[in-house]
């Protein structure tokens, strides 16, 4: 057994012969000390980026004195107490008591990766270990494009790599802003994983200069990303537009100017203005783009389309002409006229009713219900009732008949 605790002798001890034996007794004891429950002591596993620091603490929850000391995975002593007999100048005391042995190691490696060891010499010994976990980003992130430049309409695939990471990483894949579904791919060489994502994307025009993002899930970086901006072809766009009459209608004697636009990738190089299913009027004039008729008739009447074409294909947009006679605007701006001045009257006859109206019925409200009658005049002289209706029946015959008035 005092063999495995051979690199901790004079050489790994840096030229310190008076500690040889105490250190070759605690090493041998350390090699035959059994594992136990570590009740009093205390670690955490530790998770670390490759070229990071990792930190390692052993802890006594209640001390007693007793020695501490740190092994690592080969269950070599890193530190006994506040002294380091192995020559890896990475490990450092970071704190001593006799409650706590912290050490940090920097630029860790995956060499390091294992096992480490707090010893607490009590009776019996106590022993814990803490665990190091090594995490390697990917080295390289890579997008390879089947096709540099696409048409519309194509499915086109694209591949992104993430070299060399542990543990293995996770690729997603964005379209701009959309997030898109890929097939990933696991290599392992060693203890390293390299995973490459497959994409297929069908293009459309309005793909031409979007980015296609390769975005990369590890707990070893944060916001690892490459991408690629879409290169996509596509047939013209056309459109016709009037530029003169800029409003109303087209009418005989006057002229018409259209203007044909066309956008496309390339750029479109062969426009042309034709009339659909006859032969274009003589009297036209086609300069470029635009399109101009001086002198409307009704000859005239009729589609003229423009065409455009790239490399992609071509398109075309249509303009159906009707030629109005010359006074057809006018009249209808007459009937316009003549329309308003009858509606104005009628509003007016229709509010003087309404007024009348309600001023009668004012009055009539007033005087509701008041009248006399002549009916029984002579009845207030006589002495009895017998005379009142004998005069009343005798007012009958006089010259002046039963009447009523009414207010």
């Amino acid at each position: 057994m005092a063999g495995r605790a051979e690199p901790s002798g004079p050489a790994a001890c840096g030229g310190a012969p008076g500690l040889l034996p105490l250190l070759l007794l605690l090493l041998s004891a350390a090699a035959i000390i059994p594992r136990g429950d570590g009740q009093n002591l205390v670690t955490e596993d530790v998770t670390v980026v490759e070229g990071d620091v990792a930190t390692i603490s052993c802890r006594v929850k209640n001390s007693d004195d007793s020695v501490i000391q740190l092994l690592n995975p080969n269950r070599q002593t890193i530190y006994f107490r506040d002294f380091r007999p192995l020559k890896d100048s990475r490990f450092q005391l970071v704190n001593f008591s006799n409650s706590e042995l912290r050490v940090s190691l920097t630029n860790v490696s995956i060499s390091d990766e294992g096992r480490y060891f707090c010893q607490l010499y009590t009776d019996p010994p106590q022993e814990i270990y803490t665990t190091i976990t090594v995490l390697v980003p990917p080295r390289n992130l890579v997008i390879d494009i089947q096709k540099e430049i696409a048409v519309e309409g194509e499915e086109i695939e694209l591949n992104c790599t993430a070299m060399a990471s542990r543990p293995a990483t996770t690729i997603r894949w964005f379209k701009g802003n959309k997030e898109l579904t890929g097939k990933s791919e696991v290599e392992q060489w060693s203890d390293m994983y390299t995973v490459t994502s497959r994409l297929v994307l069908k293009v459309g025009r309005e793909d031409d200069g979007v980015p296609v993002i390769c975005l990369v899930d590890h707990p070893a970086v944060k916001d690892l990303q490459t991408q690629r901006y879409l290169e996509v072809m596509y047939k013209p766009q056309v459109r016709v537009s009037q530029n003169y009459p800029v409003q109303g209608l087209t009418r005989e004697g006057e002229p018409l100017e259209l203007t044909c636009a066309a956008f496309g990738k390339p750029q479109p190089t062969d426009m042309r203005w034709l009339r659909v299913d006859d032969e274009m009027p003589q009297h036209v004039v086609v300069s470029g783009s635009n399109l101009l008729i001086s002198n409307l008739n009704k000859t005239d009447n009729g589609t003229y389309r423009c065409e455009a074409s790239n490399a992609v294909g071509k398109s075309h947009a249509d303009y159906m002409l009707f030629v109005y006679d010359s006074r057809a605007g006018e009249e209808g701006a007459i009937r316009s006229v003549d329309h308003a001045v009858v509606g104005g009257v009628v509003a007016v006859v229709v509010f003087a009713m309404l007024c009348l109206l309600i001023i009668l019925g004012r009055y009539f409200a007033r005087h509701k219900g008041t009248y006399f009658t002549h009916e029984a005049k002579g009845a207030d002289d006589a002495a009895d009732a017998d005379t009142a209706i004998i005069n009343a029946e005798g007012g009958q015959n006089n010259s002046e008949e039963k009447k009523e008035y009414f207010i």
